[in-house]
Protein backbone atom coordinates (compact mmCIF):
# COMPACT_ATOMS: atom_id res chain seq x y z
CA UNK A 1 0.00 0.00 0.00
CA UNK A 2 0.98 3.32 -1.00
CA UNK A 3 0.53 6.96 0.20
CA UNK A 4 0.46 7.93 -3.24
CA UNK A 5 0.99 6.72 -6.74
CA UNK A 6 2.42 9.35 -9.64
CA UNK A 7 1.96 7.87 -13.07
CA UNK A 8 4.07 9.57 -15.40
CA UNK A 9 8.08 10.79 -14.58
CA UNK A 10 8.13 14.24 -16.71
CA UNK A 11 8.41 17.27 -14.26
CA UNK A 12 4.86 17.55 -13.21
CA UNK A 13 5.03 13.76 -12.38
CA UNK A 14 9.02 14.21 -10.27
CA UNK A 15 8.21 17.08 -8.81
CA UNK A 16 5.09 15.62 -7.27
CA UNK A 17 7.41 13.12 -6.02
CA UNK A 18 9.98 15.42 -4.67
CA UNK A 19 7.00 16.93 -2.56
CA UNK A 20 5.65 13.64 -1.50
CA UNK A 21 9.10 12.44 -0.55
CA UNK A 22 9.53 16.06 1.75
CA UNK A 23 6.11 15.23 3.46
CA UNK A 24 7.12 11.68 4.38
CA UNK A 25 5.32 10.20 1.95
CA UNK A 26 5.51 6.34 0.62
CA UNK A 27 5.39 7.06 -2.75
CA UNK A 28 5.78 5.48 -6.27
CA UNK A 29 6.47 7.07 -9.45
CA UNK A 30 5.15 5.02 -12.45
CA UNK A 31 6.90 5.16 -16.16
CA UNK A 32 6.52 3.40 -19.21
CA UNK A 33 9.20 5.33 -21.39
CA UNK A 34 11.53 7.04 -20.05
CA UNK A 35 12.21 9.33 -17.25
CA UNK A 36 11.85 12.99 -18.31
CA UNK A 37 9.17 12.71 -20.41
CA UNK A 38 9.04 15.44 -23.05
CA UNK A 39 11.22 17.23 -21.29
CA UNK A 40 13.86 15.23 -22.36
CA UNK A 41 13.85 15.83 -25.83
CA UNK A 42 14.25 19.62 -25.51
CA UNK A 43 17.56 20.37 -26.82
CA UNK A 44 17.77 24.24 -24.77
CA UNK A 45 15.91 25.20 -22.57
CA UNK A 46 16.64 29.15 -21.54
CA UNK A 47 13.46 29.69 -19.30
CA UNK A 48 13.15 27.72 -16.34
CA UNK A 49 14.39 29.85 -13.01
CA UNK A 50 17.73 29.45 -12.15
CA UNK A 51 19.17 28.25 -15.21
CA UNK A 52 20.15 30.49 -18.06
CA UNK A 53 20.25 27.39 -20.16
CA UNK A 54 20.23 23.91 -19.45
CA UNK A 55 19.25 20.92 -21.75
CA UNK A 56 15.77 18.96 -21.53
CA UNK A 57 17.90 15.92 -20.72
CA UNK A 58 20.15 17.24 -17.85
CA UNK A 59 17.34 18.99 -15.99
CA UNK A 60 15.45 16.05 -16.10
CA UNK A 61 18.51 13.82 -14.89
CA UNK A 62 18.56 16.70 -11.55
CA UNK A 63 14.80 16.16 -10.77
CA UNK A 64 15.46 12.24 -10.49
CA UNK A 65 18.14 12.31 -8.63
CA UNK A 66 16.32 14.57 -6.57
CA UNK A 67 13.33 12.39 -5.81
CA UNK A 68 15.13 9.34 -5.59
CA UNK A 69 18.00 10.64 -3.23
CA UNK A 70 14.52 11.61 -1.14
CA UNK A 71 13.71 7.92 -1.43
CA UNK A 72 10.97 7.85 -3.72
CA UNK A 73 10.51 3.98 -5.79
CA UNK A 74 10.40 3.91 -9.36
CA UNK A 75 9.29 1.15 -11.15
CA UNK A 76 9.43 1.02 -15.25
CA UNK A 77 5.57 -0.50 -16.28
CA UNK A 78 2.46 0.89 -18.25
CA UNK A 79 -0.98 1.28 -16.80
CA UNK A 80 -3.46 -0.81 -18.54
CA UNK A 81 -6.36 0.19 -16.13
CA UNK A 82 -7.15 2.29 -12.91
CA UNK A 83 -10.16 1.85 -10.40
CA UNK A 84 -10.78 5.26 -9.17
CA UNK A 85 -14.27 4.50 -7.67
CA UNK A 86 -13.53 3.27 -4.09
CA UNK A 87 -11.79 5.02 -0.84
CA UNK A 88 -8.29 2.90 -1.38
CA UNK A 89 -7.22 3.55 -5.46
CA UNK A 90 -6.18 0.69 -7.65
CA UNK A 91 -3.56 0.87 -10.52
CA UNK A 92 -3.03 -2.27 -12.69
CA UNK A 93 0.22 -2.49 -15.04
CA UNK A 94 0.60 -5.89 -16.89
CA UNK A 95 1.96 -7.47 -14.42
CA UNK A 96 0.57 -6.28 -11.07
CA UNK A 97 -2.11 -4.28 -8.83
CA UNK A 98 -1.24 -1.51 -6.55
CA UNK A 99 -2.79 0.35 -3.88
CA UNK A 100 -2.87 3.86 -3.00
CA UNK A 101 -4.51 6.40 -0.79
CA UNK A 102 -3.96 8.85 -3.76
CA UNK A 103 -3.01 8.66 -7.32
CA UNK A 104 -1.29 11.51 -9.16
CA UNK A 105 -2.28 11.54 -12.67
CA UNK A 106 0.90 12.97 -14.37
CA UNK A 107 0.88 11.14 -17.82
CA UNK A 108 1.49 14.19 -20.45
CA UNK A 109 0.31 14.67 -23.80
CA UNK A 110 2.21 12.79 -26.97
CA UNK A 111 2.65 14.22 -30.63
CA UNK A 112 -0.15 14.91 -32.91
CA UNK A 113 0.22 12.59 -35.94
CA UNK A 114 0.18 15.20 -39.96
CA UNK A 115 -2.75 12.11 -40.97
CA UNK A 116 -1.72 12.60 -44.27
CA UNK A 117 -0.93 9.82 -46.67
CA UNK A 118 2.04 7.16 -46.15
CA UNK A 119 2.67 8.95 -42.73
CA UNK A 120 2.59 5.81 -40.93
CA UNK A 121 4.93 3.93 -43.81
CA UNK A 122 7.58 6.35 -42.95
CA UNK A 123 7.75 6.14 -39.50
CA UNK A 124 11.27 5.75 -38.16
CA UNK A 125 12.30 5.59 -41.84
CA UNK A 126 12.45 9.44 -42.48
CA UNK A 127 9.60 10.01 -40.27
CA UNK A 128 10.10 11.39 -36.73
CA UNK A 129 8.19 13.05 -34.31
CA UNK A 130 11.76 14.10 -32.05
CA UNK A 131 14.58 15.99 -33.50
CA UNK A 132 16.43 15.50 -30.04
CA UNK A 133 16.36 12.01 -30.39
CA UNK A 134 16.83 11.23 -33.74
CA UNK A 135 18.19 14.69 -35.45
CA UNK A 136 21.86 12.75 -35.48
CA UNK A 137 20.79 10.67 -38.18
CA UNK A 138 20.55 12.74 -40.59
CA UNK A 139 23.89 14.84 -40.80
CA UNK A 140 24.61 17.03 -43.46
CA UNK A 141 21.39 15.97 -44.98
CA UNK A 142 17.88 17.69 -46.13
CA UNK A 143 15.13 17.87 -43.77
CA UNK A 144 11.82 19.62 -43.13
CA UNK A 145 10.02 20.36 -39.74
CA UNK A 146 6.37 20.93 -39.69
CA UNK A 147 4.95 23.49 -36.99
CA UNK A 148 4.94 26.92 -35.99
CA UNK A 149 5.32 26.62 -31.89
CA UNK A 150 8.39 26.49 -29.74
CA UNK A 151 9.29 22.75 -30.33
CA UNK A 152 9.13 23.54 -34.14
CA UNK A 153 11.75 26.51 -33.30
CA UNK A 154 13.43 24.32 -30.59
CA UNK A 155 13.95 21.41 -33.75
CA UNK A 156 15.30 24.00 -35.76
CA UNK A 157 17.71 25.45 -33.61
CA UNK A 158 19.31 21.95 -33.01
CA UNK A 159 18.88 20.58 -36.51
CA UNK A 160 21.02 23.48 -37.53
CA UNK A 161 24.11 22.26 -36.03
CA UNK A 162 23.51 18.86 -37.99
CA UNK A 163 21.37 18.97 -40.82
CA UNK A 164 22.65 20.73 -44.52
CA UNK A 165 19.15 22.43 -45.06
CA UNK A 166 16.21 22.80 -42.73
CA UNK A 167 12.73 23.64 -44.47
CA UNK A 168 10.31 25.27 -41.71
CA UNK A 169 6.75 24.05 -42.80
CA UNK A 170 4.08 26.45 -41.27
CA UNK A 171 0.44 26.05 -42.05
CA UNK A 172 -0.14 29.82 -41.40
CA UNK A 173 1.87 32.87 -41.87
CA UNK A 174 1.86 33.49 -37.87
CA UNK A 175 3.61 31.82 -35.50
CA UNK A 176 2.51 30.76 -31.78
CA UNK A 177 6.43 30.34 -30.49
CA UNK A 178 8.31 32.96 -28.23
CA UNK A 179 9.44 35.73 -30.20
CA UNK A 180 13.59 35.29 -29.32
CA UNK A 181 12.76 31.47 -30.28
CA UNK A 182 11.75 32.60 -33.56
CA UNK A 183 13.82 35.66 -33.45
CA UNK A 184 16.70 32.89 -33.83
CA UNK A 185 15.47 30.79 -35.94
CA UNK A 186 14.97 33.62 -38.65
CA UNK A 187 18.79 35.22 -37.99
CA UNK A 188 20.01 31.39 -39.32
CA UNK A 189 17.43 31.95 -41.93
CA UNK A 190 19.19 35.14 -42.83
CA UNK A 191 22.75 34.66 -42.42
CA UNK A 192 23.67 31.50 -44.61
CA UNK A 193 20.01 30.66 -45.62
CA UNK A 194 20.50 27.22 -43.69
CA UNK A 195 16.98 27.59 -42.50
CA UNK A 196 14.06 28.22 -45.18
CA UNK A 197 10.91 29.30 -44.03
CA UNK A 198 7.51 28.35 -45.63
CA UNK A 199 4.78 29.32 -44.02
CA UNK A 200 0.67 28.84 -45.29
CA UNK A 201 2.07 25.65 -46.54
CA UNK A 202 0.73 22.08 -45.71
CA UNK A 203 2.12 18.60 -46.19
CA UNK A 204 -0.31 16.33 -47.96
CA UNK A 205 1.90 13.32 -48.64
CA UNK A 206 5.13 11.66 -48.05
CA UNK A 207 7.14 9.94 -50.73
CA UNK A 208 9.81 7.80 -51.12
CA UNK A 209 10.45 3.27 -51.39
CA UNK A 210 11.69 1.96 -48.18
CA UNK A 211 13.32 5.55 -46.90
CA UNK A 212 11.50 8.72 -47.27
CA UNK A 213 12.98 10.40 -50.14
CA UNK A 214 10.05 13.83 -50.52
CA UNK A 215 7.19 15.62 -49.42
CA UNK A 216 4.46 16.81 -51.31
CA UNK A 217 3.28 20.57 -50.04
CA UNK A 218 0.44 22.82 -50.88
CA UNK A 219 0.79 26.40 -50.37
CA UNK A 220 -3.04 27.39 -49.16
CA UNK A 221 -2.70 30.68 -50.83
CA UNK A 222 -1.58 30.09 -54.11
CA UNK A 223 -3.37 26.58 -54.20
CA UNK A 224 -0.36 25.45 -56.04
CA UNK A 225 1.51 22.30 -55.31
CA UNK A 226 5.50 21.62 -55.37
CA UNK A 227 7.95 18.48 -53.47
CA UNK A 228 10.53 18.91 -52.17
CA UNK A 229 13.34 16.67 -51.90
CA UNK A 230 14.16 15.44 -47.97
CA UNK A 231 15.78 13.06 -46.22
CA UNK A 232 13.88 13.40 -43.20
CA UNK A 233 10.55 15.01 -41.87
CA UNK A 234 9.99 16.20 -38.33
CA UNK A 235 6.54 16.57 -36.97
CA UNK A 236 5.99 19.47 -34.11
CA UNK A 237 2.37 20.46 -34.20
CA UNK A 238 0.94 20.22 -31.01
CA UNK A 239 0.56 17.22 -28.52
CA UNK A 240 -2.89 14.81 -27.73
CA UNK A 241 -3.29 14.37 -23.68
CA UNK A 242 -2.62 10.67 -22.84
CA UNK A 243 -6.17 10.28 -21.38
CA UNK A 244 -7.27 6.82 -22.70
CA UNK A 245 -7.49 4.68 -19.70
CA UNK A 246 -9.54 7.44 -17.71
CA UNK A 247 -11.83 8.42 -19.59
CA UNK A 248 -14.44 6.37 -18.44
CA UNK A 249 -13.88 7.87 -14.45
CA UNK A 250 -12.70 11.34 -14.72
CA UNK A 251 -14.14 14.30 -16.34
CA UNK A 252 -12.45 15.05 -19.54
CA UNK A 253 -13.08 18.02 -22.22
CA UNK A 254 -13.74 17.34 -25.40
CA UNK A 255 -10.01 17.44 -26.61
CA UNK A 256 -9.66 14.59 -24.04
CA UNK A 257 -7.47 16.43 -21.45
CA UNK A 258 -8.88 16.05 -17.42
CA UNK A 259 -10.68 18.58 -16.20
CA UNK A 260 -9.41 19.58 -12.20
CA UNK A 261 -9.83 22.47 -10.24
CA UNK A 262 -7.16 24.74 -8.91
CA UNK A 263 -5.68 22.36 -6.69
CA UNK A 264 -5.22 20.11 -9.52
CA UNK A 265 -7.84 17.57 -8.05
CA UNK A 266 -10.11 15.78 -10.84
CA UNK A 267 -14.14 14.60 -10.03
CA UNK A 268 -12.84 11.97 -8.00
CA UNK A 269 -11.46 12.79 -4.22
CA UNK A 270 -7.52 12.01 -4.06
CA UNK A 271 -7.25 11.78 -7.70
CA UNK A 272 -5.10 14.63 -9.24
CA UNK A 273 -3.97 15.40 -12.67
CA UNK A 274 -1.07 17.41 -13.32
CA UNK A 275 1.08 19.07 -15.83
CA UNK A 276 0.43 18.31 -20.04
CA UNK A 277 -2.62 16.11 -19.26
CA UNK A 278 -4.97 18.31 -17.62
CA UNK A 279 -6.71 21.68 -18.70
CA UNK A 280 -4.34 24.41 -18.57
CA UNK A 281 -3.92 27.74 -19.97
CA UNK A 282 -0.13 27.36 -19.98
CA UNK A 283 2.20 23.90 -20.65
CA UNK A 284 5.32 25.08 -19.66
CA UNK A 285 8.09 22.40 -17.71
CA UNK A 286 8.09 25.40 -15.06
CA UNK A 287 4.13 25.66 -14.54
CA UNK A 288 4.27 21.45 -14.54
CA UNK A 289 6.36 21.21 -11.82
CA UNK A 290 4.31 23.70 -9.67
CA UNK A 291 1.00 21.81 -10.58
CA UNK A 292 2.93 19.00 -9.17
CA UNK A 293 3.68 20.63 -6.15
CA UNK A 294 0.33 22.53 -5.73
CA UNK A 295 -1.64 18.58 -5.97
CA UNK A 296 0.54 17.17 -2.87
CA UNK A 297 0.17 19.61 -0.81
CA UNK A 298 -3.49 19.72 -1.13
CA UNK A 299 -3.67 15.82 -0.33
CA UNK A 300 -1.30 16.28 2.55
CA UNK A 301 -3.20 18.90 4.05
CA UNK A 302 -6.54 17.35 4.11
CA UNK A 303 -5.42 14.71 5.62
Amino acid sequence: MYDIIIIGAGPAGLTSAIYARMANKKTLVLEKNYIGGQTANIYDIKNYPGFENISGFELAEKMKLQSKNLGAEFKTAEVKSVNFTEEIKQVQTFTETLESKCVIIATGAYAKPLDVKNEKQFYGKGLSYCATCDGNFFKNKIVAVVGGGNTSMDDCLYLSNLAQKIYLIHRRDEFTCLDTKLDAVKQISTQDSKIEILTNTVVTALNGNELLQSINILNKQTNKTNTLKVDGLFVAIGRMPDTEIFKQQLKLTTNGFIETNINMETNIKNVYAVGDVRNTPLRQIVTACADGAVAVNHFIKQK
